[in-house]
């Protein structure tokens, strides 16, 4: 089974290039996926150079010019970035028969989303409130998307890993975020999707009224901001369609033709330079990042509340990323196997896994739940993430892998 270990460049820039990849060797992956080009947050990072680590929105080497000149959107350059670390990964991670892919981030950029707030995505009211979250149909956020699929591709890695190239999620991503008003699942959700003109424009082409769409959501978030209650439960096609009515529903649904269609244009970019798209599949974030219990809706049935259309992408794509934070390996098993009835078996399915809190308490869990991702039909097993895990964490890995 093939396997890789997420890592970042500070990881490799404070502990140092062979340290780190000596360490990740003695794990048994097969390959280290990189964070090429990423976002801001700020980590406690256990073994680095600071304890804390801030990270910046950017790309760990310089834009192309033959790709960027001319685009109004050119990702910001990390600092250290002439020092080129992906190179340097390239060929040490070559000399000991690893694999190296490149760690994505697209569609989240607060420094982008600030300079440019008509790209980001625009609410019900009109608000552009989620500067991170640039959107998928706005055409300069399509040729930013394609252009840095290239350039990572550029730097030599086996597969470009696709983090956020779907819409996001309104209530994540944003730093000292606060809301005193207890909006339910469904508000949340209406709040998250974007009425930009784009947006609106793919709705109407595929015979949806938009405009009522917006109307309703405004009406029913409206509602709930002047003191009605909010429904509570999942968020669900059914549930939304009593809720919110059916033209929402198909607004929503509407959505994955945006995500749908530039996924197949940076593919075949990524492609045309040598190298493979991995799609990750953020729902599973969605549903258990904070405590790995996730609600009981599968990740693989809720993946159209982000735009995500699995059964159009296993057509499009070669290799899909889930994101299966769970404690309990069954469920692990219930997801993957969902995204496998899914993506038909023609398509690599890869499974990410946390190794530690808040999903993993012991190292027979994470056997357990390498197991259950094999048994359900994945095809690799990755573990995030180096810099994040204290090394007693990490050291669960191999016996994952073998049990």
């Amino acid at each position: 089974m093939d396997s890789s270990l997420y890592v970042y460049v500070e990881d490799v820039r404070g502990e140092g290039l062979d340290t780190v990849l000596d360490r990740i060797t003695g794990y048994g992956v097969a390959g280290v996926t990189v964070a090429a080009a990423y976002r801001r947050a700020r980590d406690v990072t256990p073994h680095g150079r600071s304890r804390v680590t801030v990270r910046r929105d950017g790309a760990h080497f310089a834009p192309p010019e033959d790709l960027f000149g001319g685009l109004r959107l050119v990702p910001p350059v990390q600092e250290g970035a002439e020092e080129e670390p992906l190179a340097a990964l390239r060929l040490a991670t070559a000399e000991r028969g690893l694999k190296l892919h490149g760690w994505t981030v697209f569609l989240q950029n607060t420094t982008l989303g600030l300079a440019n707030l008509d790209v980001t995505v625009r609410n019900c009211f009109g608000d552009r409130g989620s500067p991170a979250d640039l959107c998928p149909s706005h055409p300069d956020v399509r040729l930013y998307a394609v252009a840095l699929g290239r350039a990572v591709a550029r730097q030599g890695v086996d597969s470009v890993v696709a983090e956020a190239l779907h819409f996001g999620v309104f209530n994540c991503g944003y730093h000292n975020e606060r809301s005193f008003v207890p909006l339910g699942p469904m508000d949340v959700f209406l709040l998250g999707l974007c009425f930009c003109d784009f947006c609106m424009r793919r709705a109407a082409d595929l015979g949806v009224n938009a405009e009522v769409a917006r109307e309703e959501c405004a009406r029913i978030v409206g509602g709930v901001l002047d003191g009605d209650p909010p429904a509570q439960g999942e968020v669900t096609r059914a549930a939304l369609t009593a809720y919110a009515g059916p033209e929402v529903v198909a607004y929503a649904r509407a959505r994955s033709e945006a995500v749908t269609s530039l996924v197949s244009e940076v593919s075949t970019a990524v492609t045309d330079e040598g190298s493979k798209l991995v799609f990750l599949d953020a729902t599973g974030s969605a549903k258990g990042y904070v405590h790995g219990l996730p609600p009981s809706g599968l990740a693989a049935h809720d993946s159209w509340q982000l735009g995500v259309d699995l059964v159009a992408l296993g057509d499009l794509v070669p290799s899909l990323g889930v994101l299966a934070y769970a404690r309990d390996a069954a469920r692990v098993a219930d997801d993957v196997g969902a995204y496998r009835r899914s993506t038909g078996k023609g398509r690599e399915l890869r499974v990410v896994l946390r190794p530690g809190l808040p999903d993993t308490d012991s190292a027979d869990r994470l056997t357990a739940k390498v197991r259950a991702a094999r048994a359900a039909g994945a095809d690799a097993v990755d573990f995030y993430a180096y810099g994040l895990m204290p090394y007693p964490i990490l050291d669960r890995i191999p016996g994952a892998l073998s049990g």
